[in-house]
């Protein structure tokens, strides 16, 4: 059964424009309702979000429909993520839902949904969601008696602090560090400070200040300038940016020099190998992360599993393949002994743990591997009927093709459609960097002739991809 509403992670678009309106988000409650309503116990669902002004509309919007269903709402308000799949767990509720776009601007809104064991629900069970909504569930409306009720659980905030507290080793503190996190005026902006001036860090905090229109621009996680110039002027030992609901993460040295997934999750792998809490023997990472982390964990006897883009494949490979550890090059890091999914305050916290218990600058602690040069060129091109991309062209295809051939053993191609925006997306990597950018630059401009020219519009830039 294939999915049309949902996509890369859950239902995602413009705000008040299909499929984000609050006709739709209703009709997504109840048929979630539908889905998970089971047995004659009193259903609850845990509602969280970050902090867009659309989330004002989409909250209510969600609320009616799970209370049509006769299940119990708990609003937990601005709550990052990972903390919505916590409480999920701890309330034993039926369903868990976060609205939010995460690293998108303040227009987009999206909705998350989590199973009652705090994971992100499968493609499967988001098609047969789909499938009720087609179908319309009506008829499965209780009795006005039976209507469920909302409350708003006010410790919320608390409750997940002490949650993550708790995976920061015992007896350790962050005393004499200085630390900038910038929370993109995003889901953590309250919690994620509190955390760390608490564990005993001088806490330098920005992104802290969200009015509905400014998450994530011009800061968090997809936008690290500021605070990367926020660790330089404050001279900080660490920086530490998340994105809008912070499920990732991106981190600075004392320098201000930008520290990737890739890099997180060696240095993470690796001590949990040395310690011999590394599940599985592997590391689960996208076909996104970096052939030098590749390299990296070979030579520490260790495999990289590599998945689609998107965090829940992560999650379900690692859960079928008895991993602890995964995530992606974009900052995305699943400590599967600690969090169902990714949580960027956890994985920061294992890093200052090290950093601190070291005693050695971030700089050194954190730069485990020299990466392969990597290029990651973006496309935008104009929806088809159908459902259709450039990538369908003969043409593109021919020049996909003829990159793999030259690069052979020595790199490699990925070439997809973005889940959550209209892009292509070209990532290349290569130990001969000349070679990897003419490559990249040939399939770039058959994808751009591939697609009407008045439309295409070429972002580029190299680095980290984006889910």
């Amino acid at each position: 059964m294939t999915r049309h509403l949902f996509g890369t992670d859950g239902i995602r678009g413009t705000a008040n424009t299909e499929p984000m309106t609050a006709e739709t988000a209703l009709k997504v409650a109840v048929a979630t309702a539908a889905q998970f309503r089971r047995g004659d116990h009193r259903h609850q669902v845990v509602i969280g979000k970050d902090t867009r002004l659309s989330g004002y509309m989409l909250e209510p919007a969600l609320t009616a429909g799970f209370i049509s269903m006769g299940m119990d709402v708990v609003l937990v308000g601005p709550m990052p993520t990972p903390a919505v799949a916590m409480l999920t767990r701890s309330l034993r509720a039926d369903i868990g839902v976060m609205i939010s776009a995460s690293h998108n601007p303040f227009e987009d809104n999206g909705i998350k949904l989590f199973g009652p064991d705090g994971y992100k629900l499968s493609d499967a069970v988001e098609a047969e969601i789909e499938r009720r909504i087609g179908d319309g569930v009506a008829d499965a409306l209780p009795p006005p008696a039976q209507l469920g009720r909302a409350r708003r659980l006010e410790d919320a905030a608390g409750r997940y602090i002490e949650y993550v507290k708790n995976t920061f080793p015992r007896g350790q503190r962050l005393d004499g560090l200085k630390i900038v996190v910038d929370c993109a005026n995003g889901a953590a902006y309250k919690v994620a400070p509190r955390v760390l001036w608490e564990l005993g860090a001088d806490v330098v905090a920005i992104g802290v200040d969200p009015d509905g229109l400014n998450i994530n621009k011009d800061c968090g996680a997809t936008a690290t300038g500021a605070m990367q110039a926020a660790v330089a002027a404050h001279g900080a030992d660490l920086g530490i940016a998340l994105d809008g609901d912070a499920d990732r993460l991106i981190l600075a040295d004392e320098a201000g020099r930008r520290i990737d997934g890739d890099q997180v999750m060696a240095l993470i792998a690796g001590r949990l190998a040395m310690d011999g809490q590394l599940a599985g023997g592997g590391v689960a990472a996208t076909v996104m992360s970096n052939l030098g982390l590749e390299r990296h964990l070979n030579s520490l006897g260790l495999a990289l599993h590599r998945t689609k883009v998107g965090d829940r494949y992560v999650v379900e490979h690692m859960r079928a393949h008895g991993l602890n550890l995964g995530g992606e090059q974009s900052g995305h890091i699943v400590l599967s002994d600690h969090s169902t999914t990714g949580d960027g305050l956890i994985a920061a916290l294992q890093v200052l743990a090290l950093v601190a218990a070291t005693g050695r600058p971030a700089s050194e602690v954190c730069s485990v591997f020299e990466p392969v040069p990597q290029v990651l060129k973006n496309v935008r091109f104009a929806p088809r009927r159908g459902g259709g991309s450039p990538l369908d062209d003969g043409a593109v295809k021919a020049a996909v093709a003829e990159g793999e051939g030259r690069l052979r053993e020595a790199g490699r191609l990925v070439i997809r459609k973005s889940g959550t925006e209209p892009l292509i997306r070209v990532m290349g990597e290569a130990d001969d960097a000349a070679l990897l950018d003419d490559v990249v630059d040939r399939i770039v401009d058959a994808v751009a002739a591939a697609d009407r020219p008045a439309d295409a519009d070429v972002e580029a830039r190299a680095g980290v991809g984006t889910s």
